[in-house]
């Protein structure tokens, strides 16, 4: 009786980690192609207008599983001294200490901790956001826009030997729980995001 037991629970042993490798197997992954990926977030400035702007600086990679997205992953890491709004001045006050405390806190990140598909190729992406060592749930709505060959494989040689996707994400915090509150809410404390993006795969 004993030897069947052990038995049952190698053979369980063994199924369990068929299917996670299969898993690991299974996921594709995708890293940010720059020249076409924007990280942009807007807000309305003392009631008078929508301003908004970019980070430069930022990393990370994305492994999508398409067929179970729950077991996606994204890590994405950025430079909060990239901050980019084509203003020097408002870029230095941004950066510093009345705001992201840059030199103290050099980089925001969010981590994926769940993904649902919500419709076809829409999935809502929730996350840890982490800015000035404050972490927060943060969910961003995100469509997937191209998954493939790069349309243009056969013209541009650099797009050629590997998948891309695309994807287009929204979503919305509350700039003051993460301590960039400043001036809110004259200026505006929601910050909206937006996200656009190409990516490319492992050849």
């Amino acid at each position: 009786m004993l030897n069947i037991s052990k038995k049952l629970t190698a053979a369980a042993f063994g199924t369990a980690l068929v299917a996670s490798v299969a898993s690991v197997q299974a996921a594709e992954t995708f890293s940010f192609d720059k020249g076409h990926t924007e990280i942009n977030f807007a807000y309305n400035h003392v009631g008078m207008s929508t301003q908004s702007g970019t980070f430069d600086d930022y990393d990370g990679t994305v492994s999508i599983d398409f067929e179970k997205p729950e077991n996606s992953k994204i890590d994405v890491v950025i430079k909060s001294a990239s901050i980019d709004t084509n203003v020097e001045e408002l870029d230095a006050h941004l950066s510093g200490g009345d705001f992201f405390d840059a030199a103290k806190f050099p980089e925001i990140t969010f981590t994926s901790t769940k993904i649902v598909q919500t419709g076809k190729n829409i999935y809502a992406v929730t996350g840890d956001l982490t800015i000035k060592e404050t972490t927060k749930p943060v969910t961003l709505q995100a469509t997937l826009t191209h998954h493939g060959d790069h349309p243009l494989a056969a013209f541009v040689p650099a797009y050629a030997g590997a998948p891309y996707v695309a994807f287009s994400a929204q979503g919305s915090i509350l700039r003051s729980d993460f301590g960039v509150g400043g001036f809110a809410p004259l200026t505006s404390d929601v910050v909206t995001l937006n996200i656009e993006t190409e990516m490319r795969g492992s050849e």
